[in-house]
């Protein structure tokens, strides 16, 4: 066999085993390729799909939240109101039993009530209580209340309703109380002038009487007229009022009673029997 054959062959045994090692390359490179490829999608995927789980976990956990926020922002509120109803219970107690003691000092025969409104259809703007003639309230009862530790004044009854009755209060301009001064025992009478918020007036003071009145003085009811029982605290003196050309003088009192604070009140049927015979002594 001539040489240039086997050198031919030679060659070809060398290009086919080159060309096979290339093939195995080629081939474990694409192989490499794709698992990387695929690989990283796998990865991306993960990510993805880990992102949207946690995302889903964070709104559910977020709404959970709000959730619990929302019932203890409830129940705080709840917690106020029942704080709020304590207080306002306690406070409400405080003042019953501050009327129960001043009831059961009181040496008048009288009828407890409550304040439940005003008629202001009524011509005197009357003050609405909730007992009436089934309670023994009758027309022309004076009615006073334990206001800031002291008794005073409230005013009278004009109409007594089977189970209410309108109460005339002090400042009302018909209203005229028979009075006088606590101390100097000068006397006149007590007239409205309208409003609660101001001042009443005690008119046809004897001008003698000017030297003996002074700001601060306690004016009281005089019991004259068999509606009023003496004694009665009705305020006290704010000014004098003296004119040299008149025969007689007045003065303004601040009533005691603070009309927009009253709640409770207690009419007055009669005199206590022992009070009449310590009177009489």
């Amino acid at each position: 066999m001539p040489v240039e054959t086997y050198v031919f062959m030679i060659l070809m045994l060398i290009s086919f085993s080159m060309l096979f090692v290339s093939t195995r390359d080629l081939m474990f490179n694409f192989r490499d390729a794709g698992l990387t490829m695929f690989s990283g999608v796998r990865g991306g995927v993960s990510e993805v799909s880990s992102f949207v789980t946690n995302t889903v976990l964070f709104m559910s956990e977020l709404t959970k939240a709000r959730e619990e926020i929302s019932e203890l922002r409830e129940q705080l509120v709840r917690y106020e109101q029942l704080e709020r109803s304590s207080t306002e219970i306690n406070e409400e107690n405080r003042r019953l039993r501050e009327q129960l003691a001043f009831s059961q000092e009181l040496d008048y025969r009288h009828i407890p009530a409550k304040l439940i409104g005003r008629d202001p259809d009524n011509l005197y703007s009357a003050l609405v209580i909730n007992k009436g003639r089934h309670s023994g309230v009758t027309r022309d009862m004076a009615v006073i209340a334990w206001q800031s530790g002291s008794q005073a004044l409230v005013g009278k009854v004009i109409e007594a309703r089977s189970f209410d009755s309108l109460v005339m209060p002090l400042y009302d301009t018909s209203l005229h109380i028979a009075s006088r001064f606590a101390a100097s025992r000068y006397e006149g009478i007590v007239e409205g002038q309208g409003s609660s918020d101001a001042t009443v007036r005690m008119r046809y003071i004897p001008k003698r009487a000017r030297e003996e009145i002074s700001q601060g003085d306690m004016v009281i009811t005089s019991g004259m007229g068999a509606v009023y029982p003496p004694g009665i605290n009705i305020g006290r003196v704010t000014d004098v009022a003296y004119r040299e050309y008149e025969i007689t003088m007045e003065v303004e009192i601040e009533p005691l009673i603070d009309f927009s604070r009253l709640e409770y009140v207690f009419v007055i049927e009669g005199m206590a029997s022992s009070l009449e015979e310590d009177e009489i002594q």
